[in-house]
């Protein structure tokens, strides 16, 4: 990973998402590594403010991967999801981010290419975008924020 590569904070949902990123290391699938992966138990447990916090502490993009709806473990988290997603995202313009910093997507356990091709993605679309320019992050990025 160079220098130039955004940082992407991943939400993974622990029954789908999670499992794909695993199954990939097993099938010798390559997940770009400017990911850092975090394991949820659903996609719908994300709170807005855990997004924020990425942001705040130096991520340049936040990725949401859970079960495909009508396929969750927990019925209707997927769409409880989508619905704090679409709001949050609206929001995003008005802290002076771009919306395409946040984006979500549904992977099968058995679906580690869906996976990649989403972590790729949003990896192009972020170079695209270059690096956040939001209040404090820079600071961090170097060292010297608290």
């Amino acid at each position: 990973m160079s220098a130039a590569d955004p940082v992407i904070v991943g939400f993974l949902c622990s029954w789908c998402a999670y499992r794909a990123a695993d199954a990939a290391g097993v099938s010798r699938i390559s997940l770009a590594p400017n990911m850092r992966p975090i394991q949820v138990m659903c996609s719908s447990r994300v709170d807005p403010e855990m997004v924020l916090k990425a942001f705040r502490e130096g991520a340049d993009g936040v990725l949401i991967i859970g079960c495909h709806p009508g396929a969750c473990h927990y019925v209707d988290g997927s769409l409880k999801a989508l619905k704090r997603f679409t709001l949050l995202r609206m929001l995003l313009p008005q802290l002076g981010l771009e919306k395409e910093r946040l984006q979500l997507a549904w992977a099968a356990a058995s679906e580690s290419e869906v996976l990649a091709a989403a972590i790729d993605r949003m990896t192009g679309q972020l170079r695209a975008l270059g690096p956040l320019q939001w209040p404090g992050t820079v600071l961090r990025r170097q060292g010297l924020g608290g």
